[in-house]
């Protein structure tokens, strides 16, 4: 059974940062790629960031400059390093890798950012 623990959560004030993580056991295959979404209350799911078995990224536009996704293949672990945060980072970040088959999700972790 896969599992994807994530971690890191909280809240901070504007300009603070935040490091997400998220541990991932029980695949059998390869993970093809690694991700972080979010959702805002009344807001739809967006993509924040993703990497690749390559270790390819590719961010989008609202946090280009400010977050930072890496892997740990060793550990089978993606990170989200969240800087210079702002109020409209506040969501609920959602870890998810694929395997080249199947979508796999996270719990979720609260993010709140504060003026």
């Amino acid at each position: 059974q896969v599992q994807l623990v994530e971690s890191g959560g909280g809240s901070v004030q504007v300009g603070g940062s935040l490091r997400l993580s998220c541990a991932v056991s029980g695949t059998k295959s390869s993970i093809v790629a690694m991700a972080w979404y979010r959702q805002a209350p009344g807001k739809q799911r967006e993509l924040v960031a993703v990497i690749t078995s390559g270790g390819s990224t590719n961010y989008a536009d609202s946090v280009k400059g400010r977050f930072t996704i890496s892997r740990d293949n060793a550990k089978n672990t993606v990170y989200l390093q969240m800087d210079s945060l702002k109020p409209e980072d506040t969501a609920v970040y959602e870890c998810n890798v694929h395997d080249g088959r199947y979508n796999y999700w996270g719990q979720g972790t609260q993010v709140t950012v504060s003026s």
